[in-house]
């Protein structure tokens, strides 16, 4: 065994600034395409919800626009304020909203779902009313991202009673429908409107005021402090008006790559039917979802793969959509995969890659691991310590103490990652590194200590809300579609 310490991944921002933090390098250099002419520029922003939630949101982006203090902490690179945006001297904002582009769901509209009995029922009766008005969003104003507030009176009709929990957890051992997800069927319904949304809670606006939220059978978790909150909401609402707002650090001698991620999920009431589902990613972070055939299960312990022909059609098809929308293919390809690859996967992986002249390809199957370090003092092993077990197996902690952070940003004793390099030509450790850059591209969060790469995350999120399509929706191809 060898154990390693690599170094925290920079990220590329505007005029060529780097850090390895997200939000300084914003605050520092500003997103990487500012100025250019692909930016944001007058983007509209509509907001659904109640007149209540509708007018929270309005004033809590106010609030942002003005910036937000920092939390009380000694730990200033952990809790930074929000500088603003749209101003001289703070970040770039091209967006704009007013009351036309605002949609009001009616309180007798919300207390008839909820004499509703049946949870899912309820959920879907919520998703049609935001997406009623969506559409005539989406016909009348085509706004560029849809907000929709979610308001107190809602969210707490979609939560789930005992009576109704103890019937979906017989559902689902009798392998019959479980509870439907307010947040992906609405993602997957905006799609037929081929509208971008942003879903926002109360808890993000500051219409809740309990400042402690808890799931069933959980633990309290403490909300995110309000600048935190609006650095994670600004970086969202960039990436979906089609910004870049960082990148991977790429130098010039090095290979353009496609990252790819697959995973696997389950089809609304048919569990035992799965499906791959594929994001691509180059350096600025640019997602393409591809769908991909049925999968099967390995007789002995029932890990889901595609059968040789699949798995062609699949990386075939990925890099005909990658040349498509670069007008190039990729000098490498790297493939991160959510269960250990068989044979005939394998294969027919391999002779996709073949087939489009790639010259380097690294496949790597990506598991949390239960393999865990100690480390001397009170706080957990620093995020990047790498395990080598074998030439093949590795461990790494994507979480752990951070030393920009000066602390163990987290509540619970850090979980690893496991890599098992089936199929590579760089080096553990460079893949490694690769890993780790890749867990800072979700543009969800700018606290940059993810767990996942974002390939894994974004094949799992994606599988989420492609399972509420049917056969002949349509489903869009970028990933602001999905996050």
């Amino acid at each position: 065994m060898e154990i390693d310490l690599l170094l925290e991944p920079e990220l590329e921002f505007f005029g060529g600034g780097r850090h390895v933090d997200i939000r300084t390098g914003l605050r520092w250099n500003k997103p990487f395409d500012f100025g250019s002419a692909t930016a944001p520029k007058n983007i509209k922003l509509a907001i659904i919800g109640t007149t209540r939630s509708v007018e929270g949101v309005s004033l809590w982006l106010e609030r942002c626009r003005l910036g937000i203090a920092a939390k009380a902490s000694n730990q200033y690179n952990l809790f930074p304020d929000f500088p603003g945006f749209d101003q001289e001297e703070s970040l770039p904002s091209f967006w704009v909203t007013d009351s036309s582009l605002q949609r009001i769901i009616s309180q007798n509209d919300i207390d008839e779902i909820g004499k509703e009995l049946d949870l899912n029922t309820r959920i879907v009766r919520a998703v049609d009313l935001f997406f009623a008005e969506l559409q005539y969003l989406a016909q009348k104003s085509a706004p560029g991202i849809v907000i929709c507030a979610i308001p107190e009176c809602l969210l707490s009709l979609l939560e789930i009673t005992d009576e109704e929990e103890r019937n979906l957890a017989e559902a689902e051992s009798s392998e019959e429908e479980s509870k439907f997800d307010f947040r992906d069927l609405l993602k997957a319904k905006a799609m037929q409107a081929r509208q971008p949304t942003q879903l926002i809670l109360p808890d993000t606006y500051g219409a809740k005021k309990n400042q402690q939220k808890a799931g069933k059978g959980k633990d309290k978790e403490q909300i995110q402090d309000e600048a935190t909150r609006a650095w994670n909401f600004y970086t969202a609402l960039y990436y979906k008006s089609i910004g870049t707002p960082w990148r991977l650090v790429r130098n010039s001698h090095d290979l353009t790559t496609c990252y790819m991620g697959i995973g696997f999920y389950k089809s609304l009431g048919k569990s035992n039917l799965h499906t791959s589902a594929v994001q691509i990613f180059n350096e600025r972070g640019d997602g393409y979802i591809l769908k991909g055939g049925t999968a099967k299960l390995t007789k002995n312990d029932k890990r889901p793969y595609l059968e040789e022909d699949d798995a062609f059609r699949l990386i075939n098809n990925s890099l005909t959509a990658y040349s498509s929308e670069h007008k190039t293919l990729p000098a490498r390809i790297v493939i991160h995969k959510t269960s250990k690859f068989v044979p005939e996967e394998l294969s027919g992986f391999k002779a996709a890659i073949r087939q489009h002249n790639i010259s380097t390809s690294d496949l790597l199957s990506l598991n949390r691991s239960y393999t865990r370090l100690f480390r001397y003092g009170k706080y957990p092993p620093l995020r990047g310590t790498f395990l080598s077990l074998d030439e093949k197996n590795h461990i790494l902690y994507t979480r752990g103490s951070v030393d920009f952070f000066s602390t163990y940003p987290g509540i619970y004793p850090p979980r690893t990652l496991q890599l098992y390099c089936e199929s590579t030509e760089q080096t553990p450790r460079f893949l490694a590194n690769e890993i780790l850059a890749l867990t800072k591209m979700n543009w969800n969060n700018t606290q940059f200590d993810r767990f996942d790469p974002i390939t894994v995350r974004a094949a799992r999120r994606v599988g989420d809300i492609l399972k509420y399509l049917g056969d002949n929706d349509h489903y869009e191809a970028y990933y602001r579609y999905y996050m």
